[in-house]
């Protein structure tokens, strides 16, 4: 391989069109970033059969297991120590790699990212974090954290996932004071369990721009730059937009389709605005799934990718690693704590 500055560690096997799609979208990135280093984890002799393109910053690392979609977490990563995915994360823990890609358990990567690369200290609950957009405004991104790794969080978790989730929108996004708010069933302050009223009450106090709860129907609108969420709701949430945006485009196209003739002309006069909107709600145009609060940059893409957001996620992983995103986050979340004098534990009710 080349003498490049970084090397992205890629589980070439995880996802529902591994290892084709998964090898071709790093074939890709490797044109588009000749700088970079990769490295293929899988079963060399399906992983070479689509590596169509003789690239000096392209290595296969041969690891004959895989960990698939509906094994237990830790489980498999426990057991599996020679898949694809955890000689990847290995490899980052050894300083072998720099950087971490699957689209393949997301419960198996979490469980990864956190036991073999580390937790950064000071993060109590490292979280999933993507970013979403806005249909009022298709070109700004808006930022979601927790999307599922947590299924059951604290409010101290809630207002950390805030300061992580600023932390991303400063320095990826190029954010100047996000607007932060809370994933609640209400606007009202006094709304939600007893978690939420001590989460909101923590980022009220804190010097971050919270302006207050926000719910699941307003998500799309831009009222917010960052949205804090627990795993269960926030994973929720994004389901629900993923599935209603697909349920709206297959009605659209059902009633277009037996429609009378009227209709047949309208639908292909709208049809250049219907697709261009459908890319703004595709996920293979964005990025995956950020494992924010890890000793690495962890990103998780959609388990049926296809190449392109593959490609798009290396980009995004680029990113990460060109500004020193990782190597940040404990001065951040240290100097958070002093400012807002919140003693960050992991124990009692909050």
């Amino acid at each position: 391989m080349t003498k490049n500055k970084f090397t992205i560690a890629i589980d070439a096997m995880g996802g529902d069109f591994a290892p084709k799609e998964i090898v071709k979208g790093t074939i890709a990135a490797a044109k588009k970033f000749p700088e970079l280093n990769f490295k293929l984890y899988g079963q060399s002799e399906k992983v070479i059969e689509f590596l169509t393109d003789d690239l000096s910053n392209i290595e296969v690392i041969d690891a004959r297991e895989i960990i698939e979609m509906g094994e237990e977490p830790v489980k498999a990563m426990r057991t599996k120590k020679d898949s694809s995915l955890v000689r990847a994360a290995t490899d980052v823990k050894n300083g072998n790699a720099d950087a971490l890609f699957s689209a393949g358990n997301t419960g198996a990567l979490l469980s990864s990212a956190i036991f073999i690369i580390g937790r950064i200290k000071g993060v109590l609950r490292p979280a999933l974090l993507t970013t979403l957009p806005s249909v009022k405004q298709p070109d700004k991104q808006w930022v979601l954290m927790d999307v599922g790794a947590n299924a059951e969080s604290k409010s101290i978790y809630l207002y950390q996932f805030g300061i992580l989730a600023n932390f991303y929108a400063e320095k990826i996004l190029k954010y100047k004071k996000p607007i932060v708010k809370l994933l609640n069933n209400g606007s009202e302050e006094d709304k939600g369990d007893q978690v939420h009223k001590e989460a909101y009450q923590l980022l009220k106090k804190s010097l971050l721009n919270f302006q207050g709860n926000i719910e699941a129907r307003e998500l799309l609108e831009g009222q917010a730059d960052i949205v804090v969420a627990d795993g269960f709701s926030g994973n929720a949430a994004l389901k629900a937009t993923e599935g209603t945006a697909l349920a709206i485009f297959s009605s659209l196209s059902r009633v277009i389709k037996n429609g009378n003739f009227k209709t047949k002309i309208g639908g292909l006069l709208l049809k250049p605005a219907l697709k261009e909107f459908a890319k703004v709600l595709d996920y293979n145009n964005a990025g995956g799934a950020v494992i924010l609060g890890v000793n690495a940059p962890v990103v998780k893409t959609h388990g049926s990718a296809k190449s392109i957001a593959v490609t798009n996620t290396i980009a995004q992983l680029k990113e990460m690693l060109d500004t020193n995103l990782v190597k940040d986050v404990t001065k951040y979340v240290e100097k958070h704590e002093e400012e807002f004098n919140v003693k960050v534990e992991d124990n009692g009710r909050n």
